[in-house]
């Protein structure tokens, strides 16, 4: 019997259950789809928590976002058929061994990539995608400073910056994703232990600042970034993996700055056109090999929990995916 992972009450990763379930008859429009790769996202850990702004029934199975292969479908479905590889895109509900959705939920897995590759792509780089692009409006010879770029979004974040003509600094808590910031195009590199990043960036662009400032941090480092900002900058806020930070109204004043919320897929559910264009474009991009995500960890569907746990220890580079 299939299994996946369960919800049945709100907590950390250790009180998520695994557990087997009879596989559901698919309605008319219906499309099942054995899943080969589930990425883990923070959203995921925070639902399961009952600390993200979407908060399923109970029980529930986390997961936002997996890949694999249709194998069944009930009636007509335009664009699918059964072997395709496709890319999963769900609110909740991707850490299973099979899960049922629309087509419209399925895009073709690009082909120069794994399941892995495919269930930890579109989370990420369409967050860094909407913020840079469509909230940031991020243009080329731009300084562009990404805070926690050894993440999976801020590697994503760092790979879109430069495929825009931005000059990427990326600031990290280790040399180890540093160095993979740096094999994704970074042009600058600041370590947190090492030196204030304030100081670093005013240091790089010679005290102009930075024009936008990519952040999944929050807390401290958002608040100090607004200290090394340029005139007219734009402070995009991804997440608060470091707590919730407070903006200084007189930096912002003075720095004719602008602070942007970014959540990507609310903005493609209320305009459908935007998220169209969105993935137009990063399907391209995968397939001409510009974008790819880094993965480094890929464990078994069972230990769903520990793969969960690198992301809150820091433990990650990039991408964690399970693996079914």
């Amino acid at each position: 019997m299939p299994k996946h992972v369960i919800c049945r009450e709100l907590g950390p990763p250790e009180k998520l259950r695994l557990e087997s379930f009879v596989p559901q008859a698919l309605k008319q429009g219906e499309v099942r789809v054995a899943i080969r790769a589930a990425g883990i996202n923070f959203p995921d850990i925070l639902m399961a928590a009952g600390e993200y702004q979407l908060k399923p029934d109970l029980p529930f199975t986390p997961g936002v976002e997996a890949a694999g292969t249709v194998t069944e479908i009930a009636g007509s479905a335009s664009g699918v058929a059964i072997g395709d590889r496709v890319i999963v895109r769900m609110r909740h509900g991707a850490y299973a061994d099979e899960v049922l959705v629309a087509p419209s939920q399925l895009t073709p897995l690009p082909p120069n990539f794994d399941f892995a590759e495919g269930a930890t792509f579109l989370a990420a780089h369409g967050t860094a995608y909407h913020g840079l692009v469509d909230r940031g409006m991020l243009t080329r010879g731009e300084v562009l400073l990404v805070h926690g770029a050894g993440g999976g979004v801020g590697l994503a974040a760092v790979e879109v910056g430069k495929l825009l003509g931005a000059t990427v600094i990326a600031a990290a808590s280790s040399e180890e994703k540093l160095a993979v910031a740096k094999a994704k195009g970074a042009d600058h590199l600041v370590l947190y232990p090492r030196e204030p990043f304030c100081d670093a960036v005013k240091r790089i662009t010679d005290g102009r600042g930075a024009d936008v400032v990519f952040d999944p941090v929050g807390g401290e480092v958002f608040e100090n970034s607004l200290r090394c900002i340029a005139f007219g900058a734009r402070i995009l806020v991804i997440g608060f993996t470091g707590g919730i930070g407070l903006a200084r109204t007189n930096l912002l004043m003075i720095k004719g700055a602008s602070v942007l919320g970014v959540r990507a897929g609310e903005a493609a559910r209320k305009n459908p056109a935007l998220g169209e264009e969105r993935l137009k474009t990063l399907l391209a991009w995968a397939a001409g090999g510009h974008v790819r995500p880094h993965i480094s960890h890929r464990l078994p569907l069972e230990d769903y929990a520990s793969a969960m746990r690198l992301l809150i220890d820091r433990k990650a580079i990039g991408r964690v995916a399970l693996i079914s």
